[in-house]
């Protein structure tokens, strides 16, 4: 069975309430999951907490995920970015608000969870990354790690929006083709 039919039968068992299927996934991809909330939300503590949230929105909604749409990983990834996106754009209204200055936080060190499998994910993901053109992985890295949009983007790299739109879409298909078996192709 095929990493990602492996997930989906995982996701299934949890949208029944099978509590084993859920620790099986949180097992599988915790680390790589930590590791996208804490390169969002650039705090420990706070990855933690995104991560708390998601696994009780998938345990809540796991029943929502819809094969034809993604692979069980997109649909995680998916949930993690949102939250961590959330937190971190709450965090800033918050310090606006409070009228306290942003003080940028580095990483912690590496979340001791991942595993060997979880770090060549990661390490192909990487490598996939840097084989793109550089205006698609700008765009990409741009809309999911920093949460901007397609028009920002545009207006950051002071370049037409059906330019940035036809980077993305090319970016993506790019990274479907190098990475078939993560993105569940």
């Amino acid at each position: 069975m095929t990493r990602p039919d492996a997930d989906l039968s995982l996701i299934r068992r949890v949208a029944e309430g099978d509590a084993d299927a859920l620790e099986a996934l949180y097992d599988r991809h915790t680390a790589m999951l930590y590791q996208l909330a804490l390169r969002i939300v650039r705090v420990a503590a706070d990855a933690e907490e995104v991560l708390q949230q998601a696994w009780l929105k998938v345990w809540d909604r796991a029943g929502d995920h819809e094969p034809s749409r993604g692979s069980v990983i997109g649909w995680l990834l998916a949930i993690v970015r949102g939250r961590a996106l959330d937190r971190q754009r709450s965090r800033t209204a918050r310090r606006k608000a409070e009228g306290a200055l942003e003080l940028s936080a580095t990483p912690s060190a590496p979340d001791p969870l991942t595993g060997a499998e979880q770090l060549q994910i990661h390490q192909r993901v990487r490598l996939a990354l840097q084989r793109l053109d550089p205006h698609y992985r700008q765009v990409l890295e741009s809309a999911y790690f920093e949460g901007l949009t397609q028009t920002q983007i545009a207006e950051r790299l002071e370049a037409p929006l059906g330019t940035v739109k036809t980077w993305t879409r090319r970016g993506l298909v790019r990274l479907r083709e190098l990475l078939p078996e993560e993105l569940g192709a």
